[in-house]
């Protein structure tokens, strides 16, 4: 364990460093090629770097932040967008943080993402959650008993409260020391109407709010000239999916090193062409149709549950990522 903590403190004083390089050398340097090239070393030790952690529970959180997130806010930058170009230029304090975490301030919160919907925490929300919590793993002492279906379900339940409540508690300290704001994780997933709701504005905020102008918003422009509008919006849909699955498909490589089976890619593709064909009909309809959400909503969570047992759940169980203890 004292090997593993000197690793992850190691690999994080090393991002620190890389992100001091971007903005006195890299930032300096014209937008686009010059700029891109200058930043290959930093991408290549964002992408090497979590492989010296073995820890799950450590491991993960850097994995999201460095190879995926930070990766992608790099690229944008060096084309001018994302997070981290402002105008004026970010403090080197506010360019590390937005580089390496979750992070907002007015500038990055003014940026657009899948979802302009406010989150709110509401005092007896949370207050269950924490409760939920603290249950949770008490069910596990008798999973000899429960269905491993079931125990997934919980396990999902489980990781989903403890970074809602972790999150929500980190928020404070945050707020009051750094003065910025941790992006929100989720926004209540449970309550999602139509699968668009759910992956556009309820589930994984931070990942959406990185994916749409480094993803969606390039392929969508590109397609829009080659295809034309009609089918522009639906190609963007499709390959966002499609990066986001192999993205997952990375990071479990990084925590179990077996080589993918690509049930988790399948699984965004699929999600990607029924998001896209449910926006084609809403957009066909024109809004004089509509499933009642005590309809639509138990459909959507139904799907997504059913779906990510399929093929969610036999890699994650194959690759023993579920640890509970």
């Amino acid at each position: 364990m004292d090997s593993e903590i000197q690793s992850f403190i190691t690999v994080w004083f090393t991002a620190v460093l890389s992100m001091i390089y971007c903005y006195y050398i890299s930032a300096r340097l014209p937008s686009g090629a010059t700029r891109l090239f200058s930043l290959l070393p930093v991408l290549y030790l964002f992408t090497t770097l979590p492989l010296h952690l073995t820890s799950i529970h450590i491991g993960v959180a850097t994995i999201l932040y460095l190879v995926w997130l930070g990766n992608f806010k790099l690229l944008l930058f060096s084309f001018d967008q994302g997070p981290l170009y402002a105008t004026p230029p970010l403090s080197l304090f506010h360019f590390i943080f937005i580089a390496l975490l979750p992070i907002e301030t007015k500038h990055t919160s003014s940026c657009k993402s899948f979802s302009n919907a406010k989150v709110y925490h509401q005092p007896a929300g949370f207050a269950l959650k924490v409760a939920l919590l603290a249950i949770i793993p008490r069910v596990y002492e008798y999973m000899e008993y429960v269905h491993p279906y079931i125990v997934f379900t919980l396990y999902c339940c489980h990781l989903y409260l403890a970074l809602e409540v972790i999150l929500a508690i980190t928020a404070v300290p945050t707020k009051a020391i750094l003065g910025m704001d941790l992006k929100p994780q989720f926004n209540e997933p449970y309550l999602a109407t139509s699968l668009q709701d759910f992956w556009g504005r309820r589930w994984n905020l931070m990942v959406s709010s990185i994916l749409r102008p480094a993803v969606y918003q390039p392929v969508q422009r590109i397609s829009t000239r080659i295809l034309g509008s009609k089918w522009a919006r639906p190609l963007a849909t499709l390959v966002t999916f499609l990066v986001s699955g192999l993205m997952h498909e990375v990071i479990y490589y990084y925590l179990s090193r077996a080589y993918p089976t690509w049930e988790v890619t399948r699984f965004f593709v699929l999600h990607g062409i029924c998001v896209a064909l449910e926006t084609a009909v809403k957009k066909e309809l024109g809004g004089r149709w509509r499933l009642h959400r005590l309809v639509s909503g138990p459909m959507t969570v139904a799907f997504v549950g059913v779906t990510g047992v399929w093929l969610f759940l036999p890699q994650i169980e194959w690759k023993n990522l579920i640890v509970i203890n």
